[in-house]
């Protein structure tokens, strides 16, 4: 059997990049029978049906190193939280949800901030700083001066990176910088099907020429936050675990307990007040739904 990769699923066809090309392959039944759906991204085995018309048969599934849900794609290791600094203006409510969703995926995390040759307030520094110090790498990224594009080309090497990020922050210009070859492949895209804009409807992975691939993806599609778990959420906000010296331990949410590290951290400037009002907000529609549901 030859290994591959799933780079592409539309309906049950799966295309799978070999060191021999590129084959379309159909899922083979016992995989269907065991309720096994083959995501984009997997590392696979297959059968080949057809040499001359590159058609094959995926016969194996590889673990997964990681599985995202939405959207559905496996054994990816890195998300790009892309937010700009203005236009549209920033919401850090909204990035702090994207991050809690990337690492509740258990994703190495960049934050890549665009369009900062628009930042005449000076905003970036104090904004860089939060998430610096809660242990994320920053990138401020001027795809009009060229700046640190080449630092976002780095993250993206030898890993399988998904972007995520409200619309028109500038993704795809960023990507179009990075690789000449994705933007031939995203003004294909658009020619065919006639739009403005490029228009993703499915999980794609793409090769870059300096190595590592990109999950060409709508990004986290649903950005709700109703499955995770009240006492859960609180991991999810990485600078919390360096002030877990709460009277009450692990049980402490760090909202109305006495004695908890992590408000006293607020208090003491060590913990930004905006990040500690994201985590209440959203412990405060964790619990709407659950009220809901119950």
């Amino acid at each position: 059997m030859l290994k591959g990769q799933i780079v592409k699923g539309i309906s049950s066809f799966y295309y799978v990049d070999t060191e021999n090309g590129l084959y379309e392959c159909k899922a083979r039944g016992i995989l269907r029978k065991d309720k096994i759906t083959p995501l984009v991204g997997d590392r696979v085995k297959i059968n080949i049906l057809d040499e001359v018309e590159k058609k094959g048969i995926v016969e194996e599934i590889e673990d997964r190193d990681s599985e995202l849900i939405r959207p559905p794609i496996a054994n990816v290791d890195k998300a790009l939280i892309v937010f700009a600094i203005k236009n549209p203006n920033l919401n850090l409510s909204l990035l702090d949800r994207f991050l809690v969703l990337s690492e509740r995926e258990g994703l190495e995390t960049v934050i890549v901030f665009t369009k900062i040759d628009l930042d005449s307030e000076k905003s970036l520094k104090s904004i860089k700083n939060v998430y610096e110090r809660c242990g994320y790498n920053v990138i401020p990224v001027s795809n009009v001066d060229n700046l640190n594009v080449d630092k976002v080309k780095d993250e993206l090497k030898d890993s399988i990176t998904v972007f995520a990020g409200p619309s028109g922050v500038g993704k795809s210009s960023l990507l179009n910088e990075i690789d000449e070859d994705f933007k031939l492949q995203t003004g294909e895209v658009s020619n065919k099907i006639k739009r403005g804009k490029h228009t993703t409807r499915h999980a794609e992975l793409f090769k870059l020429e300096f190595g590592g691939m990109v999950a060409d993806t709508p990004g986290f599609s649903s950005l709700s936050v109703d499955d995770i778990e009240e006492d859960e959420l609180k991991d999810y906000f990485i600078e919390f675990g360096d002030y877990g010296n709460c009277k009450f331990g692990n049980k402490c949410i760090h909202e109305n307990e006495p004695k908890c590290g992590v408000k006293e951290a607020v208090e003491n400037g060590d913990i930004s007040k905006e990040r500690y009002d994201s985590y209440l907000q959203l412990l405060g529609e964790i619990r709407e739904f659950n009220s809901r549901r119950y």
